[in-house]
C-alpha cells in the first residue's frame, strides 16, 4: 500500500509555491509520493491565458523531472472529455485502478472552506484524507467547524506552508512584460516557457 498525495490545479504554469506545497505535504503528512494532477477545466473558475492542456501537463513534468518524490497524472484530463473536472470522480477512478493506495487530497485553506459546495463532499472525505495547507489556528478552527456536518473530522490533517508570495497570474504577467521569472518557477519550466513562447500576451488582473 502506498500513501499518495494528490495536488490538483490548473498549473498555469506550475511555480515554486506548488512545489513547496507538495514537498511540505509529503514531509508533514508522511506521504510516499505527491502527484501533480492538472485539470482540464475546473468547475469553479476559468483558465485564463491557457496554453492548452497538453502544454500544462508538460510544464508539470518539467517542474518535477528527476525528483522521485513527485509525479504527474493526466487522470482528470483523460476522463473529463470536454466538461469540468470533479474531484469525487477522480478519486473514485483512482480507487478503481489502485484500491490499495491510501489517498490524501491536498488543498489550501480557502479551498477547504469551500468543500461543502463541491460535488459529493461527504464522499470525497470517505475516499481520501484531506490535507490542508494552513498556518493559522483560527482558520483551522473555522475549517473544522465548516466541514463538521460532512462527518469524517478524523480524515482532515493540517500542515504548515512557508509563505511564498507568488502566483501563476504573476508569472504570466511577468512573462508578458518581458521580465525574468527565474526563482519563481523551476529552471526547466522557465526554459520551456521561453522556448515555446508561452504567456507572451497581456494577462488579465485576476486568478
Amino acid at each position: 500500500m502506498a500513501a499518495i498525495g494528490i495536488l490538483g490545479g490548473t498549473f498555469n504554469p506550475p511555480h515554486i509555491g506548488h512545489l513547496l506545497c507538495a514537498q511540505e505535504a509529503r514531509d508533514r503528512l508522511r506521504l510516499d509520493r505527491v502527484v501533480l494532477m492538472p485539470v482540464l477545466r475546473p468547475p469553479h473558475k476559468e483558465v485564463p491565458e491557457d496554453p492548452g492542456t497538453a502544454e500544462r501537463v508538460e510544464l508539470c513534468r518539467a517542474a518535477v523531472a528527476g525528483d522521485e518524490r513527485f509525479d504527474v497524472s493526466t487522470a482528470e484530463i483523460d476522463r473529463a472529455g470536454d466538461g469540468p473536472s470533479f474531484t469525487v470522480d477522480t478519486l473514485r477512478q483512482w480507487h478503481d485502478a489502485r484500491p490499495d493506495d491510501d489517498l490524501t487530497f491536498i488543498v489550501g485553506g480557502d479551498m477547504a472552506l469551500s468543500l461543502p459546495t463541491w460535488r459529493e463532499p461527504g464522499a470525497i472525505l470517505q475516499l481520501a484524507r484531506l490535507g490542508v495547507a494552513e498556518r493559522g489556528s483560527a482558520v483551522r478552527a473555522d475549517i473544522a467547524e465548516r466541514l463538521a456536518p460532512l462527518g469524517g473530522a478524523e480524515r482532515i490533517s493540517f500542515f504548515d506552508l512557508p509563505r511564498v508570495d507568488v502566483s501563476s497570474t504573476d508569472v504570466r504577467r511577468r512573462v508578458a512584460e518581458g521580465r525574468p521569472i527565474r526563482w519563481l518557477v523551476p529552471d526547466a519550466v522557465a526554459d520551456r516557457i521561453a522556448a515555446r513562447g508561452l504567456y507572451t500576451r497581456e494577462v488579465p488582473a485576476y486568478e
